[in-house]
């Protein structure tokens, strides 16, 4: 079934044109507002979170947006990706079909839509059945191939461990199989789910399912291995003289001191507030401060940096 085509500029109100800073600036200010656990109406703003993501995750990796941008309206009006269109590395789009042969995928609950999964993730035979008779001998007993597909983790589920529901269906089958997945506490991003016995068929016994983790993009956090990393905007000012400020963590709001004359690009770390080590152990938060300066100054403010500059000069 063709899956329908999202527009992911659209989804987040930035024009072909934008460079990466303005794509960033639009996820992040769209990921705030809709994020889950700030939203009245949770159930609805998971959805739009969920839609904000997979655009970023397109749109935010150079490669992908190639791909989009080259193949994106081919398949509106082809209902599909072009024929015989492979992932790089040659493994084959979830829901498409395959020259070879095998058993098509379809997934659900991963976290992606359909036209993401097709396009960009989706099942990928990881294994494969050996080749057919030739010559008189006969093919010896194999296993079935395995089978690869993405998961999108929240850094939440990953901080505390979760359970998901995923369901897929095999090729032209109308059955559906349901699935509950752990989600282990402490989880890395391209780290594999394995779910035995769940690939492709084989004479000599099924292969497996592999989920492998990609992570929800956060509107706060990039993530450097176990580490967090928090842009932290200060206005000039407290830069300069000083504050108190409080920056966000997966358990809630934490004070750190800005002392007197913090310059640009120092870090901050925040020890064992980052994601789950194993052994009890976390890695660390660092906020990295970025001073911000008025963009607009009105004409006293203006007259008072003016009275700093001539002062310094």
């Amino acid at each position: 079934m063709a899956a329908q085509f999202r527009d992911y500029y659209q989804t987040l109100g930035v024009p072909k044109t934008a460079g990466a800073d303005e794509i960033k600036g639009a996820f992040r200010k769209l990921a705030r507002k809709f994020h889950p656990d700030t939203a009245k109406d949770k159930k609805a703003a998971e959805e739009k979170f969920k839609e904000i993501n997979e655009a970023y995750e397109v749109l935010g990796d150079p490669a992908k947006r190639k791909q989009y941008d080259e193949y994106g309206a081919g398949w509106q009006q082809a209902g599909g990706p072009p024929p015989g269109w492979q992932q790089p590395g040659g493994g084959f789009r979830g829901g498409g079909a395959r020259p070879g042969g095998g058993v098509e995928f379809e997934f659900g609950g991963t976290g992606f839509s359909d036209f993401f999964e097709q396009m960009f993730g989706g099942a990928r035979r990881g294994g494969g059945r050996g080749f057919g008779g030739f010559g008189g001998y006969e093919e010896p007993p194999q296993r079935g191939g395995d089978v690869e597909a993405d998961i999108m983790v929240t850094l939440e589920e990953a901080f505390h461990g979760s359970t998901r529901k995923i369901s897929f269906r095999r090729g032209e089958s109308g059955k559906i199989e349901t699935y509950t997945v752990k989600i282990p506490k402490g989880i890395r991003e391209g780290q594999k789910i394995r779910l035995a016995g769940q690939g492709e068929s084989g004479s000599a016994g099924a292969g497996d399912l592999f989920l492998r983790v990609k992570f929800q993009r956060h509107p706060d956090f990039e993530i450097e291995g176990a580490d967090l990393i928090y842009d932290l905007e200060v206005p000039a000012w407290d830069a300069v003289l000083g504050c108190d400020v409080h920056v966000p963590t997966l358990e809630g709001r934490a004070k750190l001191k800005l002392v007197p004359g913090t310059q640009s690009g120092k870090k901050l770390r925040l020890p064992g507030m980052g994601l789950p080590l194993g052994g009890g152990k976390r890695g660390d938060l660092y906020a990295v401060v970025a001073v911000t300066v008025p963009t607009s100054p009105d004409a006293g403010e203006r007259k008072l940096w003016e009275q700093l500059a001539a002062k310094h000069r």
